[in-house]
């Protein structure tokens, strides 16, 4: 089992910044990949970037050149810097780890509110 707790959500207005943060405990050492996902209301959960234990990562088209995971691994921490916010990024974004030892499994946090508006 893995847990995962977010932070960093809140009100910016637009071409402001965030940082949020996801912390991660239980079996941190079976975790391959972990990221972040976004929901916007009526819209499906989409993918906004991950990064693999290797350091490999991957982002959303729409997000690429303004938001930059990272991760610190003595803190077991995933961050996502998010630049340049736009009223589209409006959303609830969810931390996730995907897990491969005895099989797949993927983990989310709670969820934490981001909202663009002037």
């Amino acid at each position: 089992q893995v847990q995962l707790v977010e932070s960093g959500g809140g009100l910016v207005q637009p071409g402001g910044s965030l940082r949020l943060s996801c912390t991660t405990s239980g079996n941190i050492f079976s975790i391959y990949k972990r990221g972040w996902y976004r929901q916007a209301p009526g819209n499906q959960r989409g993918l906004v970037a991950t990064i693999t234990n290797g350091g490999s990562t991957n982002y959303a088209d729409s997000v690429k050149g303004r938001f930059t995971i990272s991760r610190d691994n003595a803190k077991n921490t995933v961050y996502l810097q998010m630049n340049s916010l736009a009223p589209e990024d409006t959303a609830v974004y969810y931390c996730y780890a995907r897990t491969i030892v005895g099989g797949t499994y993927d983990y989310w946090g709670q969820g934490t509110q981001v909202t663009v508006s002037s």
